[in-house]
């Protein structure tokens, strides 16, 4: 564990609504450390932005929150709306399906689930919100992927090490680039033993009021419980989950499809 980040963090805490705006020498007093430690730790959080400095004067020189943990807030703030959206919606596709349910999002250059809903099924997948995977593995990720801007999507290849998880993951940045091309085609995706062997997934988008993808609805069980007779029945209430999500964040359907 950092000790020194545990530190850092841990003076935001003497930020409130009553001080809003302290010194050098407050800060100090509080954390009970060194002022040349502590003045080392105010650079590092104004760096990156979780602090501002406000200088009144050259003597009086004084730190506030900065912008960077707006952001985050916000992005914290948009995630638990769309989960909250979103869970009766998954709750309603596992009852008519029962096969696991999933809500993942892109965070940074990897994709991560931050909802889901299991199945009463007695085989099914261990799976747990907060795991994060690849990009270029899963139908999941790879929806995400193919719906990501151009540059964006390609500054990610450029750098990706595509490392599989089964045989069935993808190893070629030139196959992965035609696969993404087809999701974003087709507007959903479906993987086949990727993340585990003999597992299937489907997953369609989730777009938010003004089009844009922010996350997907996951579907994922044993491959044979995806098979002709049952797959389209899959996809087909999948579909309608995503879309009532859409819809539920301000989404107008036929808008962008």
């Amino acid at each position: 564990m950092n000790q020194s980040v545990i530190k850092a963090l841990g003076l935001l805490d003497f930020f409130t609504d009553q001080d809003r705006e302290l010194s050098l020498s407050e800060i100090t007093k509080r954390a009970d450390m060194s002022k040349p430690t502590v003045y080392r730790l105010l650079a590092s959080l104004e760096e990156c932005g979780f602090l501002r400095k406000v200088k009144n004067s050259d003597q009086d020189i004084r730190y506030s929150l900065g912008l960077k943990l707006l952001e985050l807030g916000h992005m914290v703030s948009e995630q638990l709306e769309l989960r909250n959206v979103a869970l009766p919606h998954m709750k309603d596709l596992c009852q008519i399906i029962n096969e696991i349910v999933h809500l993942v999002i892109v965070d940074g250059e990897q994709a991560t689930y931050i909802e889901k809903v299991e199945s009463s099924q007695a085989l099914r997948l261990y799976t747990r919100v907060g795991k994060s995977l690849p990009l270029y593995i899963g139908s999941g990720p790879k929806l995400l992927f193919a719906f990501m801007p151009q540059k964006q999507q390609e500054k990610i290849l450029e750098k990706l090490d595509m490392e599989p998880l089964t045989p069935n993951s993808y190893t070629s940045k030139e196959a992965l680039r035609k696969n993404l091309k087809a999701i974003y085609e087709q507007g959903y995706s479906i993987s086949q033993g990727e993340q585990d062997l003999d597992t299937t997934g489907i997953s369609f988008p989730i777009r938010d009021y003004s089009g844009e993808v922010i996350a997907v609805i996951t579907v994922s069980g044993p491959t044979t419980r995806f098979q002709k007779d049952r797959k389209p029945f899959i996809e087909e209430e999948t579909k309608k989950a995503a879309d009532e999500i859409s819809k539920d964040l301000g989404f107008k359907i036929g808008k962008d499809e």
